[in-house]
Parts: structure tokens; C-alpha cells; sequence
């Protein structure tokens, strides 16, 4: 944020913010910012002249991470804009209420992404948690999906590529790694295995004729060069960090084996020494050793420490031996260890240029790495279709939502057996009145259709017989009571608040969930708010409604009105 920003929102936040000077917000900057950034002489090619503020925004926030970082960041080869009518909108109630990744208690499971959470790999768990918090509108890319889902399962595809998947790693964040120079010697080996598992991704694809997954294929393509540095530069197992050596594979580089040579070999040239020192002094017990505190030395027994030739230089006395060291063996000495300082940082000198030669196939590791995890989010589809048994849902043009044997996903897990129902609304049956006692499933009833329509637009099968789903652009959920005391808003001030942004926002295409309009207050004020809540939806904003209720008052709306029932 800049200095002189000030919102009450975002000040109450309870969040780590951080403010930078003014200047770094100007327009003009940021655009020589991204434009160098992104290697482009201005940014009207990308169509982002236009959008000033969030130019601005972007430039001030790329400075940030460059300060942050102390790195050039090779790996931000380029930005996208994200408009906010390509995703079906949910507003942060409305995620908290669906419990898509956090329940009400703020607990990681069960969740509809702890029910999901099968990929492979960390890629394709990060990629499954962002679609389900953005499902498309764009119908065609999720129909590709879906079809690539069900092609998956007919062809038995998706069992041979998890196997596969499970032994790749999370090559979106070595690449990270090696654009910024922070990569272990783990990361290069597991980026080298990783890659060696692409032809077999390939090949498994290979018989697909659905559009998206050629897509993936052809994204799968190795960086061959990259992968054959790898393979020659990198040891099997290396080592954990690079000051310990033991990273580079022999045959890499000439200069570093000559210096390793030196430290291998020096038990030869011992063995060698100690049989010409022994015929030469006739000292049958001679022996030539070696220890870190004193390094080489000749060790001679007491009583034949008289006998030793006078270029001997004593070294250190023992309580039965003499250790002495002459100048042949003190030479040998300073080369051996001043090699094994001379190849660690050989071994450096190496594994920077390594990691160079690797930053021009930065652009093919993140394609790969993306096509990875959306293969691998799509073989998690196929798999918890099987599991859990979904089918695919279908999209029409027509104004209607219509689920039959529809179920919770999560609560079906948890509730045997689940009793499946029917939803049907329409442009003619807007407006849904839910009644029944505490405990009946009302809100269950309610969530799941929720859930239905969000998985569907994620290109996931929904736990349904069968569900057609019209055009959606948001979905609205106003259930359950909570305050927030901190902020100065009581439970019943919370419930309005959000019931109010449902009622200023939702459109004829809004799928809005209500329960229990009116509770925080008394009996005929809340049913009075109610009431006028529920006739605003229909006449106003004519979403489709599911409006839950213990004010059986309400039930005779459907004498009132038609698309109530």
C-alpha cells in the first residue's frame, strides 16, 4: 500500500501490510517496470493501457519482490489479466458457508477440498484448491474437462498416470528455485527424476483424442538438453548441501576429478610411501598414518626412536611411540588438503554455471510443470468419480437448475445412508421455500445444490443421477450466525449486511442461498424482513432462490406468486 493510502477495511484488517513510498505506485514507472520485466517495448501489445490502477498495483508489487528476493526473477517471463466475469463469483461469506477448503470451526477437514485432495503431487493439490475457489463460466474449458475426465476413466488412463505422477515432484517450485539461485542439490536431482517421467505421461496420453489432454501432451515436451545436464552433471544421490561436496557426478568436469583424484588416491601413495620408508631405514614396525588433528605423520615405536633418520622431525610424543613427519610427506600433506578446500570450491564454481545453463529452459519447465498439474488434477477427477460416484453434469442455455438425486458430497461421507433428492428451478420456479424442524437438513439440502453447481463449473462430475445447469454468474449464501465483535457489528448486524449485498448484487443468472432471514431480531420484525426479502429476490433480482425458514408464514407466498414453491 502506499503511505498516504487510507481505507477503514483494510486498516481493520488483521493482516501484515506493507507500505511503500508513493512514487513507487507511478504509472509511467511501472509500465518500464513490467515492460522490462516481460521484455516488451511498451504494454499496449498485451491490452493492458487501459488499466491504470492495477498497472500501477502490478509495477509497485513486482519492485517489491525484486527488493525482497535480491534477484532479477527469470522465472516472471510474463501477466495475465484476470477479469472478474470469467470466474462464477463468490464472495468471501459465501466460501466460508460452502466450507469449501475450512470448515465453520476453521478446521482443515472435512472440507470438499479434504474429499477431493487426491493428486499426486503438491503441483496438483495447489492447482485443485485455486480451481475450486475460481470455477469457470467459460462453458467450452470446462466442457473440455469433463471430456478429458470421462476419457480418462473409459480408457483406464488415469490409474497408469497417477502411478506415474506419484513419483514426480514439485517442478513449479524447483524451477523457482534455480531462476533464483536458491535450488539444493535435491532439487536438480528431483527436477532430473521428475523430468525422466514425462515420456511415460506422454506415451499414456498418446491413444487420447480428447483436445485438452493433446494439449497437455504437447505441453509435456522435455526440455531435452536441460535433462541431459542434468543427467550428466548431477550424482544419483547428491548430497543434502553443496559445502559438503559430493554433488557433481564424476566425468562432469576434468578439473574437478583431478583435485577428488588427490584425495582418493592418497591411501596408495601411503601404502607406496610406508614400503620405500621401511626397506630404506629397516625399521620393520615403520608405519605412515593419518588423522584429522595432525594430519600425516610416521609413527616409530619407543625403542626405535633412536633409530630414526635424522631428517625425521618429531611431531608429537605418545606414551609408547614417537610420530614424526619429514619433508616429503609434509608437501604431500599441504596438497591433499589444500585439494579438498580447492575442489569444494571447484564444486561451487560448477554447480552456479549448472544452474545458468539451466535458466534459458525456464519457459519449458514452468509449461511442463502446468501441464503436469492440470493432467493431475484431472486424473484426481476421474479417480474420486469412480470413488465416490459422480457423473457429469450437462449445461444448457436454458434458465434452469435441475439436479435429480442430488447428494452432499462431504456429508454423505459422514451420514450413511444419504438420502438423495430432487432440485428444480427455473425462470418459473424461482424461489424455493425450505421448511422443517432443527436438524431436518434443510441447510444440507441447501449447500449441496451449492456444491453441485461450483463443481461443475470446476469441470469435476457432481454427486448427482444427473444435474442440467443453466447459465450461473455468482453464488450468494447468507446461513448461519456469527458476529464480529471486534469490528462493532452484532450477529443480527452481520446477518443484514450480507443479506444486503445478496439483495444489491444478485442477478436473474445468481444462484443465492438463504437460511433463516430475520432471526436475530423478534418474532414479527424478522418475519417482516423475511418476507420482504424474499419478495426483493422475485420481483427484483428473480435469482434462483432456495430460501430456508422456521416463519411458516411464509408458505403463503405460493398463493401470491407462481415461482414460488
Amino acid at each position: 500500500l502506499p503511505d498516504d493510502f487510507s481505507h477503514a477495511a483494510l486498516d481493520a484488517m488483521r493482516c501484515p501490510k506493507k507500505r511503500l513510498a508513493p512514487w513507487q505506485f507511478d504509472h509511467d514507472s511501472a509500465v518500464t517496470t513490467l515492460a522490462g520485466q516481460c521484455q516488451t517495448y511498451d504494454l499496449a501489445g498485451v491490452g493492458w493501457a487501459e488499466l491504470t490502477a492495477a498497472v500501477a498495483a502490478a509495477g509497485a508489487l513486482l519492485d517489491y519482490v525484486k527488493h525482497t528476493q535480491r534477484s532479477a526473477l527469470p522465472n516472471l517471463q510474463g501477466l495475465s489479466v484476470e477479469q472478474a466475469g470469467s470466474f462464477l463469483q463468490l464472495d468471501a461469506a459465501s466460501r466460508r458457508n460452502l466450507e469449501i477448503d475450512q470448515t465453520l470451526r476453521g478446521e482443515a477437514a472435512p472440507t470438499l477440498y479434504s474429499l477431493l485432495d487426491t493428486p499426486q503431487t503438491a503441483m496438483g493439490a495447489r492447482l485443485l484448491r485455486r480451481w475450486l475457489h475460481h470455477p469457470l463460466r467459460d462453458r467450452g474449458i470446462v466442457a473440455q474437462r469433463h471430456l478429458s475426465v470421462g476419457e480418462l476413466i473409459d480408457s483406464g488412463a488415469a490409474d497408469t498416470l497417477r502411478q506415474t505422477l506419484r513419483a514426480v515432484g514439485d517442478i513449479e517450485r524447483m524451477t523457482a528455485r534455480v531462476a533464483l539461485k536458491t535450488a539444493r542439490p535435491r532439487d536438480l536431482s528431483g527436477l532430473r527424476d521428475s523430468l525422466a517421467r514425462l515420456p511415460a505421461c506422454t506415451a499414456a496420453l498418446a491413444g487420447l483424442r480428447t483436445p485438452l489432454l493433446q494439449q497437455l501432451a504437447a505441453a509435456m515436451t522435455v526440455p531435452a538438453e536441460a535433462c541431459q545436464v542434468l543427467q550428466q552433471a548431477i550424482r544419483p544421490e547428491p548430497s543434502t548441501v553443496l559445502r559438503e561436496g559430493g554433488v557433481i557426478a564424476p566425468g562432469y568436469a576434468a578439473e574437478l576429478d583431478e583435485l577428488r583424484a588427490l584425495q582418493t588416491d592418497c591411501g596408495d601413495f601411503l601404502l607406496a610411501f610406508e614400503a620405500s620408508e621401511k626397506e630404506r631405514t629397516g625399521i620393520a614396525n615403520l608405519k605412515v598414518e593419518y588423522n584429522s588433528v595432525h594430519g600425516f605423520y610416521i609413527e616409530l615405536s619407543r625403542a626405535q626412536a633412536e633409530n630414526a633418520p635424522p631428517e625425521y622431525r618429531r611431531r608429537q610424543t605418545l606414551k609408547n611411540a614417537e610420530r614424526y613427519i619429514t619433508p616429503e610427506l609434509k608437501a604431500f600433506e599441504d596438497k591433499v588438503l589444500s585439494a579438498n578446500e580447492r575442489a569444494l570450491a571447484r564444486e561451487k564454481a560448477v554447480y552456479e554455471a549448472l544452474l545458468d545453463q539451466l535458466l534459458p529452459h525456464l519457459g519449458q519447465l514452468q509449461r511442463n510443470a502446468a501441464a503436469l498439474a492440470e493432467l493431475d488434477v484431472l486424473c484426481c477427477f476421474a479417480e474420486r468419480a469412480q470413488a465416490l460416484n459422480l457423473v457429469a453434469p450437462q449445461f444448457c442455455d436454458e434458465a434452469v437448475i435441475e439436479i435429480r438425486g442430488g447428494r452432499h458430497p462431504v456429508v454423505e461421507q459422514i451420514a450413511r445412508p444419504f438420502i438423495a433428492n430432487d432440485t428444480r428451478l427455473s425462470a418459473y420456479r424461482q424461489l424455493l421455500l425450505i421448511t422443517g424442524p432443527n436438524m431436518g437438513g434443510k441447510s444440507t439440502y441447501m449447500r449441496q445444490n451449492a456444491l453441485i453447481v461450483l463443481l461443475a463449473h470446476c469441470g469435476c462430475y457432481v454427486p448427482a443421477q444427473a444435474a442440467v445447469i443453466g447459465p450461473v454468474d455468482r453464488i450468494f449464501t447468507r446461513i448461519g450466525a456469527a458476529d464480529d465483535l471486534a469490528g462493532g457489528r452484532s450477529t443480527f448486524m452481520v446477518e443484514m449486511a450480507e443479506t444486503a449485498n445478496i439483495l444489491h448484487n444478485a442477478t436473474a443468472q445468481s444462484l443465492v442461498l438463504l437460511d433463516e432471514i430475520g432471526r436475530g431480531t423478534s418474532t414479527f420484525d424478522g418475519l417482516a424482513l423475511a418476507w420482504a426479502c424474499a419478495r426483493h429476490l422475485l420481483e427484483r433480482n428473480r435469482s434462483y432462490t432456495l430460501f430456508a425458514t422456521h416463519y411458516f408464514e411464509l408458505t403463503r407466498m405460493v398463493e401470491d406468486y407462481k415461482q414460488v414453491a
